[in-house]
């Protein structure tokens, strides 16, 4: 189509703006266009590679994301040797110039606050837990924890994009909608991606999620998460409008498809097709979706493990509950997202409550999967977006203490498909403040994510803008020794 084509000037002014040169250059298969377009990427045009490039571990993924930064040293890295430093100033040779966030920059000292929470070990594992996770630590025979994770963010909203997306900087594609790219989805009545939220004992109303989070970025619109309400309908216009039944939302829906698909005659925009699968991704999820979200029929002594809040629609024991159905029906990508890790003064009652809210639901969620065979391929992962700094955060007492952001080492927990069970992975110094063994970055993390899932991070890639894109940028290695 040019210029001066007859068809090309039947159309109003808004759409002739639309029909840009690259939509041109899509639809001129086997014409200059295309020749042209292989001559500028140095050859013949090359398809995206299959996925999976090899035999999967894991078919699905339940990301449980701890927003907000779980505090390791209180939870799953024990440091008893800091309870004889208590008070002291963080020594100059352990902080290594290491920069300082805005909250603790002005402090004229940094000093030691060891935990006040007892440690054990458990299973045949030995793995150490602290006495906030009575439940998680019952099942330490089947996570694999990670105790040297870093990242490169020192603040929240760069750090929880960096750990989704695998950059610091907004409008990356998230991984649930990498995974979704490149994988597709199971089931044709939900979504491949579905995100949960929850809001924290710990600190209810801190550091809020933002939808960009699980966004598709520049892959296409489809890919994007979608995220389930904690209120009312779980997903925003699914229910009919007063007067209109089933039938008359099908006819309509026939209506609009038609019109969409003779646009995209005219246009070719890819996104157009995306409006057409979405319009029917919604009418069957208005059936879908209430049978997923209708838990009637869960025995008893199956909710009653998840905790008294499982039948409190938003709770994390509702969500987690809501992971396993989902994963029972195959949906690729499930992360729950579970706000109130935030503790920089008053960690004590604060982390308390968190772990009120997740023990309990994490183990049950853990032992629903294994008992029904679907930890063999689900793989769960639990942890936040960097760690917490041996220091305390303003004063420190005997029973009370705060604690800054710390990218330089965190711990995160792995469970079921391809992963080794039962074992702690990298260590960490005295000081809780430096990786000694075993660094595992954020991108080696997402890389060996994908790996399970049958995909080689390194051509899972997108072009947008000239160039390929990737969630692993161009770094990331598999952490090998964590696989079964």
């Amino acid at each position: 189509m040019n210029c001066n084509d007859h068809s090309f000037l039947s159309l109003d002014r808004a759409t002739q703006m639309t029909v840009t040169r690259r939509t041109f250059l899509e639809r001129a298969a086997g014409g200059i266009g295309l020749a042209a377009l292989g001559s500028l990427l140095g050859g013949k045009a090359q398809a995206a590679p299959a996925f999976p490039n090899f035999p999967a571990k894991a078919k699905r993924i339940i990301y449980l994301f701890q927003s907000g930064a779980p505090s390791q040293m209180d939870l799953f890295d024990p440091k008893p040797e800091m309870e004889k430093h208590r008070g002291e100033d963080l020594p100059a040779s352990i902080r290594q110039g290491q920069r300082l966030t805005t909250m603790t920059s002005g402090q004229s000292k940094f000093p030691v606050a060891p935990s006040m929470f007892k440690f054990a070990q458990y299973g045949k594992s030995a793995a150490w837990f602290s006495e906030l996770m009575p439940n998680m630590s019952a099942m330490a025979d089947d996570w694999c924890i990670v105790r040297s994770m870093n990242t490169e963010a020192i603040n929240h909203d760069p750090a929880i994009t960096f750990m989704q997306t695998g950059s610091q900087l907004a409008g990356r594609p998230s991984i649930g909608s990498w995974v979704g790219y490149g994988l597709g989805s199971e089931n044709k009545d939900l979504p491949a991606y579905v995100v949960l939220t929850s809001f924290g004992s710990g600190r209810k109303d801190d550091q809020p999620l933002y939808d960009r989070l699980w966004s598709a970025g520049f892959l296409p619109a489809k890919h994007q998460g979608v995220k389930f309400r904690n209120k009312g309908d779980r997903v925003l216009y699914l229910s009919n409008p007063p007067g209109m039944d089933a039938a008359t939302r099908r006819e309509s829906l026939d209506e609009l498809a038609a019109l969409n698909g003779k646009h995209f005659d005219t246009l070719g925009d890819p996104e157009i097709q995306t409006r057409i699968a979405q319009y029917e991704m919604a009418f069957r999820m208005q059936t879908s979706v209430p049978d997923l979200t209708d838990i009637s029929k869960e025995p008893e002594s199956v909710l009653k493990t998840y905790g008294p809040e499982v039948k409190t629609p938003g709770s994390y024991a509702s969500n987690c509950l809501l992971a396993r159905r989902l994963a029972e029906r195959d949906v690729r990508f499930i992360q729950l997202f579970h706000m109130g890790w935030d503790h920089h003064g008053g960690l004590p009652g604060a982390i308390r409550g968190q772990c009120r809210d997740t023990d309990q639901p994490t183990a049950a969620l853990l032992a629903d999967l294994k008992q029904r065979g679907l930890l063999d391929d689900t793989l769960i992962v639990w942890g936040g977006e960097f760690g917490r700094t041996i220091y305390s955060q303003g004063a420190l007492s005997a029973n009370n203490y705060g604690r800054d952001h710390h990218p330089r080492c965190f711990t995160v927990l792995l469970a079921g498909a391809g992963i080794k069970a039962g074992m702690t992975y990298g260590a960490t110094d005295d000081y809780c403040y430096n990786i000694t063994e075993n660094p595992v970055h954020v991108h080696d993390l997402n890389a060996t994510i994908l790996h399970l899932m049958g995909v080689n991070h390194e051509r899972l890639t997108f072009k947008f803008q000239g160039r390929d894109f990737r969630l692993t940028d161009i770094h990331g290695n598999v952490v090998k020794q964590i696989l079964a």
